[in-house]
């Protein structure tokens, strides 16, 4: 087991982590535990001793660590706020729960889904199948999780690779296959999210905003103009914040969609009093809060910008605890203050 520091100047120089080096309460004679079924497997992964890797700088140091402890509630780096003392810490744990709970239903390519069926009956199936894919999902991360930790395959210089990086102990072609995936996917969120945008800003925005009318041709050459133009925004922003972990990113556009769109979605439907004023209020307001935040973090200022996270504005790094409830209040005050809407039936 190494016990000494590595400096790794080149790509194949980076030490691999995730190395299994004990497992306790092996029958005598036995260096390994054999295939395991899913509700085994998180049963031993207590027993497990991982070796891993610190990245600082170009030098990779070595950590023992015990799998039992990433197991307990903010073991992850990702959530260590849960174990802190430090109020503020507590509150972006909290901010990132709120806004992970709240933000799935408020996602642009979501809400798209209900553009593309024909009935309520359609509706409804389409948000049933929907859910229940995301949240199988949702638990195949955990083993996915769990079995990269203990591949022996992880770099420690890219904390994103970790799902081809299991798939590639299986040999090339699984890590092909899932590579091709990753990408599919990648390309399909996209694709829904220009999309969703294109569509908003041809039709809702222009025509309805800024009531400029457009024929169909003018309305599909408006959509594509800001498909590009929005296309470019992101490769841009997907440059600048290249050295964030892609969970954290998650968080933050939970933060943000949960921010601009929940605080209309749930008080058009319960609420008969809103007004489109209100909705237009809440939206502006919580996506230029919450992005404003994000941008005023300490995680911005030390990975975006370069500069010492002591020096941020924002107290934390999640904003949704701040701006989903302001939001709310946005819209429930220019609401009273805007003419009433006419009677509508749900």
């Amino acid at each position: 087991m190494p016990t000494t520091s590595i400096t790794a100047t080149a790509s194949d120089q980076i030490p691999t982590g995730g190395h299994v080096i004990a497992i306790r309460n092996l029958p005598p004679g036995q260096d390994s535990t054999g295939p395991l079924g899913p509700l085994a497997f998180l049963q031993r992964i207590n027993d497990v001793t991982i070796l891993n890797w610190k990245k600082t700088g170009d030098v990779y140091t070595p950590e023992v660590k015990e799998a039992q402890t990433l197991m307990l509630p903010g073991g992850s780096p990702t959530f260590k706020g849960i174990r802190s003392d430090k109020f503020t810490d507590r509150l972006d744990f909290i901010s990132l729960m709120l806004a992970l709970f709240a933000g799935t239903a408020s996602l642009p390519h979501i809400l798209i889904r209900y553009y593309t069926v024909k009935d309520a009956a359609a509706a409804r199936k389409s948000t049933v199948v929907g859910i229940a894919t995301i949240g199988f999902f949702y638990v195949l991360t955990l083993f996915l999780g769990l079995g990269a930790m203990t591949s022996g395959q992880l770099n420690p210089a890219d904390t994103n690779m970790s799902a081809p990086l299991l798939a590639k102990t299986f040999g090339e072609l699984p890590f092909s296959i899932i590579s091709a995936i990753a990408f599919t996917t990648v390309l399909g969120t996209v694709s829904g999210l220009i999309l969703a945008a294109t569509g908003a800003v041809a039709h809702d925005l222009m025509e309805n905003v800024f009531n400029v009318k457009f024929s169909e041709t003018g309305k599909v050459t408006a959509a594509k103009v800001s498909a590009l133009f929005i296309g470019v925004a992101a490769m841009v922003l997907g440059v600048l914040f290249k050295d964030l972990n892609a969970t954290f990113l998650v968080g933050w556009a939970f933060n943000i969609a949960a921010s601009a769109n929940l605080p209309a979605l749930v008080m058009l439907l319960f609420w008969k009093r809103t007004t489109k004023q209100g909705i237009a209020a809440a939206i502006i307001v919580g996506l230029l809060s919450s992005l404003g935040w994000v941008l005023l973090s300490a995680d911005a200022y030390s990975k975006v910008y370069g500069l010492d996270a002591k020096d941020a504005i924002a107290p934390f790094s999640q904003p949704g605890i701040v701006t989903i409830p302001l939001g709310f209040v946005v819209l429930v005050v220019v609401s009273l203050m805007t003419p009433r809407p006419l009677a509508r039936r749900f």
